[in-house]
């Protein structure tokens, strides 16, 4: 399965950058996904054995001994070895199951035994990740280095939303006042989709997230540029855009190290430009998408909580050059 996003040209609109990336579970790339894959293609295999001996045997009984009069067919009973074999198979089977599902979720649901690598909180729709470690927070984008367990913690900041990547691992659910724990890893470098897979309102399908997987050298330098305060402008427009942004409700939502501090109600902006995506994986983060996202959002992404401010076109320009230097 491949989910793609894009955006039909409109007056006025640029044409918003198709993504598509594999979503499969069948797909697995960590070895969380790779063991609840192995488990569900053991109960197909099993569940579809059984099925076809059920299948076969009714067919046959339905062609060999079809009657053509009023005749009874010949009755059997007491066949001790047929009562014993479909009694035992069926809980050798079940057995089975049993013990390798209760393999595969310790697998993929180890104690938690130390403090949260990420937290990941989920809100209307938007995803906030923070790095308690070196203090970075950033939106909708988590990196992580390969072939490391990271432990994530999932929370909510409004509704029930569910945190889930299909190739890295399983579900868990981001309720409000609690905080659930989730181990992710991968086996390769990569970029990996996610998505809430919980109802939570308007834009529930337009609420998701990439997890990007590298070495360890680039994963420690990324995480150091997070954690850094923006660096001021020196661009004439970007400085005009970094008075406006201040000016307006932009730096009401919007948080910018080095420049406000501001409670997470929207995503922090600190390092917006160095992302690959805009609006939880609307579109792609271009020059051309960021001025539409800045212009008319409610048209972009209906129900989005960010406003319309009806901005001039000369502080949509200087704003944006603004944000595209939060690398």
């Amino acid at each position: 399965m491949k989910w793609a996003y894009s955006w039909i040209r409109s007056p006025g609109y640029v044409s918003i950058s198709t993504v598509s990336m594999n979503l499969s579970v069948f797909n697995a790339a960590s070895p969380q996904a790779s063991d609840l894959l192995n488990l569900w293609n053991l109960c197909m295999w099993i569940c579809g054995s059984v099925l076809t001996v059920v299948t076969v045997s009714i067919a046959f009984i339905i062609v060999r001994y079809r009657q053509h009069d009023d005749a009874e067919p010949k009755q059997t009973t007491g066949n001790v070895k047929l009562e014993v074999a479909w009694t035992v198979i069926p809980i050798f089977l079940v057995a089975i199951l049993f013990v390798l599902s209760i393999r595969t979720a310790r697998a993929v649901d180890r104690p938690v035994t130390r403090e949260a690598d990420i937290i990941v909180t989920g809100h209307q729709w938007w995803w906030e990740i923070v790095y308690p470690s070196v203090d970075a927070i950033t939106a909708n984008e988590i990196h992580v280095p390969i072939g490391r367990d990271m432990l994530v913690a999932i929370e909510s900041a409004d509704v029930i939303h569910d945190f889930w990547v299909p190739r890295l691992g399983r579900k868990i659910d981001a309720i409000p006042g609690m905080r659930n724990f989730v181990w992710i890893s991968a086996d390769k470098p990569g970029e990996y989709l996610g998505t809430c897979a919980e109802f939570c309102g308007a834009q529930h399908a337009r609420m998701g997230f990439r997890v990007v997987a590298q070495d360890a050298a680039a994963y420690t330098a990324w995480l150091s540029g997070q954690a850094s305060a923006a660096v001021a402008p020196t661009d004439a427009a970007a400085r005009r855009g970094r008075s406006r942004f201040s000016e307006l409700s932009c730096a009401t939502c919007h948080n910018i190290r080095g420049e406000n501090q501001q409670k997470p109600y929207a995503p922090d902006l600190t390092h917006v430009a160095s992302r690959v995506m805009l609006a939880a994986e609307r579109f792609a983060n271009t020059s051309e998408n960021l001025k539409a996202w800045l212009r008319q959002p409610d048209v972009l992404k209906p129900g989005c909580n960010m406003p319309n401010l009806k901005l001039a076109d000369a502080d949509v320009t200087d704003i944006a050059a603004y944000l595209e230097t939060l690398r």
